[in-house]
């Protein structure tokens, strides 16, 4: 059997059979390998893009963050210098108001005391008058009553 050449050519027939069904299968099997490398290629550079994709949008949202809280630093800083202004404002009008209370209270009695010391000065006037006419008319007689008015009289013509 192994010396018959028939055999032989058999055994390479086969083999010859074999080893192009084996680079076929071989290509199938690289081919089908080539595939899922790319498939696996493509879906690691796929979530290489939705991971930068994720950092950029952390990012961004980091950024709003910070800029929302320089915002917020900014409104406190302004409501308190808004705050404080307008309890300066509230003090100085304060201050203003009761100085001008004051200025009034002070109006007020001086009004009062001119209004009593005229008020005074009346009554004397005329408790003066009253006294002087008491005594004129029970110390001055007839004649010297009479000369006293025509004397008064004569010193109001020069006046005018």
């Amino acid at each position: 059997m192994f010396s018959d050449p028939t055999f032989w050519v058999a055994v390479a027939f086969v083999l010859c059979i074999a080893g192009l069904g084996f680079l076929k299968v071989h290509k199938t099997i690289g081919g089908m390998l080539d595939a899922r490398a790319a498939a696996i290629r493509a879906e690691l550079d796929a979530a290489q893009k939705l991971r930068e994709d994720a950092q950029a949008l952390l990012a961004q949202y980091q950024r709003k963050q910070r800029e929302a809280m320089q915002e917020a630093e900014q409104m406190v800083a302004h409501a308190r210098t808004e705050a404080k202004r307008i309890v300066e404002m509230g003090q100085t009008q304060l201050a203003q108001s009761i100085e001008r209370r004051e200025r009034m209270a002070a109006t007020k009695i001086a009004q009062a005391e001119a209004d009593a010391i005229a008020e005074v000065r009346a009554t004397a006037v005329d408790v003066a008058m009253a006294a002087t006419e008491q005594v004129l008319r029970t110390q001055l007689s007839a004649d010297r009553q009479a000369k006293l008015v025509d004397d008064t009289i004569a010193g109001l013509k020069t006046l005018h």
